[in-house]
């Protein structure tokens, strides 16, 4: 009899145990997440590519001799004119070698004018006199290399623009053609855009297209489109590029653009387009290789998405499929999420 309620206690304890066990699952706090809602841009009237802004022309300025920074004068952001000082490198070394080539002038043009008398006078022979003049011209070249290398010590902007990347600091070494700055012309810039193959041949280098850059809430018109000639292996699509003339330069390289190609000249009779981004970090991939994002249902939990990308541009990319507009996307505190996990934003 003690045997059997014994084992009796045993079970409900067990089932206690279960239940409790149980009720700490439904009651465990949900994973904080953020979310954002997928958005589709449609336009009735041409096809609509997302796009990079890039600057007009870079421009790599650097020392052409090896040696220690002496200091930068200038910083990122920074508009800069031609002729401009940004940069100097030690001197030392240049400055002690023009004193030598100095002396070397010096003393061959010295040399020069006591055997000239001599030579007037015909008592120097020819050959001779045509020696010590060419180690007047000699000397007279090193102290021109002499005082070119220590120009060259001085680094200046070669064109107008602002200082896009300060690549070397005060102290650091910098290496003959190493890029100290780069200069970036963004008077006008380029906003470079992906188009399939099976759409390009309907694009121009005089096709119109409207610009939404976001970033700073604007939309301009495109000028004349620069065409890419060769597509890329994977996508099958190509680069093409807008010019925009960048009025008090507002646009800055990496911003991310919305590009319509206005009219019919988008192929298909203009028909309308549709674009679903999400941030490239929300895109996850599992062991098999195959891609998935974590999208929140109604009743706030979460589940796994499979979806197929496309471009990438700055840090988001583009979904061909496997989203749709309305959903809610996961884009921060996925990484504690499981299939079904209960989240709150």
């Amino acid at each position: 009899m003690k045997g059997k309620v014994f084992m009796a206690i045993a079970m409900m304890a067990m089932l206690s145990s279960a239940c409790k066990k149980q009720e700490e699952k439904r009651t465990k706090a949900p994973v904080l997440v953020k979310t954002e809602q997928i958005e589709q841009s449609i336009n009735e009237e041409g096809r609509t590519y997302v796009g990079v802004v890039e600057e007009n022309v870079a421009t790599a300025v650097s020392f052409t001799s090896m040696g220690t920074v002496s200091r930068v004068l200038v910083s990122e952001g920074q508009t800069v004119s031609a002729g401009q000082l940004l940069a100097e490198m030690d001197d030392t070394q240049a400055r002690n070698l023009l004193e030598g080539a100095q002396a070397q002038v010096a003393q061959a043009e010295d040399a020069l004018s006591r055997y000239r008398q001599l030579h007037e006078q015909g008592s120097l022979p020819e050959v001779q006199w045509v020696e010590i003049q060419s180690k007047v011209a000699q000397a007279r070249s090193q102290l021109a290399i002499a005082r070119k290398n220590l120009s060259d010590c001085r680094l200046t902007a070669p064109v107008s623009g602002i200082i896009g990347r300060k690549a070397l600091s005060a102290g650091e070494t910098a290496m003959p053609s190493q890029a100290v700055v780069t200069i970036l012309d963004i008077s006008s810039v380029k906003v470079r855009f992906s188009v399939p193959e099976t759409e390009v041949a309907g694009i121009t280098s005089h096709t119109p297209t409207t610009i939404r850059v976001e970033a700073i809430g604007e939309t301009v018109k495109g000028g004349a489109i620069e065409r890419g000639i060769q597509a890329d292996a994977l996508t099958h699509t190509y680069d093409l590029r807008a010019h925009v003339i960048n009025k008090g330069r507002r646009l800055m390289p990496g911003m991310v653009a919305m590009v319509t190609v206005n009219g019919d000249e988008t192929g298909k009779n203009g028909a309308a387009s549709s674009i679903i981004t999400v941030p490239l970090t929300s895109v996850q991939r599992r062991a098999d290789d195959s891609l998935f994002v974590w999208t929140a249902s109604k009743d706030s939990t979460a589940h796994r998405t499979p979806v197929t990308i496309g471009e990438t541009f700055g840090n988001r990319v583009c979904i061909t499929d496997g989203l749709n507009p309305g959903q809610r996307v996961v884009v921060e505190g996925y990484q504690k999420l499981s299939e079904g996990s209960k989240i709150a934003e």
